[in-house]
């Protein structure tokens, strides 16, 4: 228990991030993210003759994979708790709360001291009982919104306490859909695991397909051949490519500028009828399996690729310039929405929710997998928090994500394209970047199938924080907030 709690101790203090929080029956299992051991500061050198540019506080880093220094630690902790009980994290911790709720309701397990002691994922027969947190002052009034959405949508409930237009309290209610995809991966065979990992969420099938078998591999010892490894890479850019130009669109037409929307779609489509061309289906459902990959690129498969490349390159811009320049969207968008530094450092936010406020993680240049750790790409970073912010973080993302679609046609090397799975029992984690922030798997394997199994989308960590960054807004900007978080529904129903 003592480690349990000294590992506690140092998420509160801000050594390490929290990253999975998950279990089984008798047993709590914790993963974290440690920084690795920083240089000493270089010794203060004098201003060159004739001064300087200033420097920016967030530069945009590049380099080859890892970075610089030493990657990050991934840590696996698990405390057995044969009676039921283990001691909460989120007394100290806040960003492990609805965790701790979920892995009560599914599984029993009682944190002691649990700060909020309602229910997250076991709705029961009456789910409009739920109580939500109260909010004192004269002349609020609430706001409900939910779960069933005017769009075609996974259901969520928002309750919105406020002030005339402006938002004191945003409290969510998710769960409505959960599809207890962790018992269905429970004892299952690896082929038949896998087609479920891809379909946790449908907007980052090749994310969850490359987390579950990177996995399964250590837990293994595979090691899938080169060529898939590359091929991999390049189906999670397109899967990138294809989402931050919808969510881009998505943005400005909750704004009302529905232009931006439309181009922004045609161009996603292209991207989709590219990704269902060369890897047989439009979300690439299936590509990614333990071992390797599924299928090889048909010959005209390239060319097709590095015309898409062009077509974006001259396509796109034209548009990032009109958002840029339409003052009626940019009144929208900047300063709305923004999430503190702090918030995304002790939340641990992944993708552009965390880069846009600052946060500079990107586990395919910070934990250097393969083949990234011998790419080069930008990892942009900027210190607004606020919608703005969050839109061009995608918007420079899709350009990193076109050169290294370049970098990775021009050296994907010949070969196999999958290996076969050693029937070997063992534990393996992994942790990829996915297009909306880090995707984490955990599998046991048990001669062939998978034992138990557990799968945490970036969302856990990013709608609290949408909470937060809606607070002070006005109702009308909520849509706004939203859609730059995009936080998946179906990514906390699993």
């Amino acid at each position: 228990m003592s480690a349990w709690e000294d590992i506690g101790a140092r998420l509160a203090a801000g050594e390490a991030s929290l990253l999975g929080l998950w279990g089984e029956p008798g047993r709590v299992h914790l993963a974290v993210l440690e920084p690795s051991p920083q240089p000493p500061p270089p010794s203060p050198q004098p201003p060159p003759a004739g001064g300087g540019g200033e420097q920016s506080p967030l530069p945009l880093r590049e380099g080859v994979g890892g970075g610089e220094g030493s990657p990050p630690t991934i840590r696996h902790f698990a405390f057995d708790c044969p009676d039921g009980h283990y001691p909460s994290l989120a007394r100290v911790h806040s960003p492990a709360l609805r965790l701790e709720r979920t892995l009560r309701d599914l599984y029993g397990l009682i944190p002691e001291g649990l700060p909020d002691p309602r229910p997250w994922i076991a709705h029961g027969p009456t789910p409009t009982a739920y109580e939500f947190l109260p909010v004192e002052g004269e002349g609020l009034h609430q706001t409900p919104v939910g779960p069933v959405h005017a769009g075609i949508i996974e259901p969520g409930h928002f309750r919105f306490t406020c002030d005339g237009e402006t938002v004191v309290r945003l409290e969510q209610r998710l769960g409505y859909t959960h599809k207890g995809i962790e018992a269905l991966l429970a004892g299952a065979e690896i082929a038949v695991a896998a087609r479920i990992a891809a379909r946790s969420c449908g907007d980052s099938t090749v994310a969850y397909s490359l987390a579950f078998a990177r996995a399964v591999e250590e837990a293994t010892g595979a090691a899938p051949p080169p060529r898939a490894v590359w091929l991999r890479a390049l189906a999670a850019e397109l899967e990138r490519l294809a989402n931050h130009l919808g969510d881009i669109g998505g943005v400005c037409n909750d704004a009302s500028f529905a232009l931006m929307q439309a181009h922004c779609a045609m161009l996603r489509e292209r991207v989709l009828r590219a990704a269902n061309a060369c890897f047989g289906h439009r979300l690439m459902m299936d590509f990614v399996m333990p071992g390797g990959v599924s299928r090889d690129l048909p010959e005209a498969a390239p060319a097709l690729l590095l015309d898409l490349v062009s077509q974006l390159r001259s396509g796109f811009p034209p548009l990032v310039r009109l958002y840029d320049g339409t003052a009626s969207l940019q009144d929208r968008t900047n300063g709305t929405g923004i999430l503190s530094a702090d918030l995304a450092r002790q939340f641990a936010a992944g993708g552009y929710v965390g880069r846009a406020s600052g946060r500079d993680f990107d586990a395919r240049r910070d934990l250097g997998y393969a083949p990234y750790d011998q790419l080069a790409f930008v990892v942009p970073v900027r210190a607004e928090g606020d919608v703005n912010a969050r839109v061009w973080v995608r918007i420079d993302e899709i350009a990193a994500s076109l050169g290294l679609i370049e970098q990775i046609l021009d050296r994907v090397p010949d070969g196999p394209l999958a290996v076969a799975l050693p029937p070997r029992a063992g534990e393996g984690l992994a942790l990829v970047e996915g297009f909306r922030g880090d995707v984490l798997a955990w599998v046991r394997m048990d001669a062939g199938r998978v034992a138990r199994a557990h799968l945490r989308d970036p969302s856990w960590f990013q709608w609290p924080l949408l909470e937060a960054a809606a607070k002070g807004n006005i109702v009308a900007d909520f849509p706004l907030c939203n859609k730059s978080f995009n936080c998946a529904y179906s990514g906390t129903d699993l």
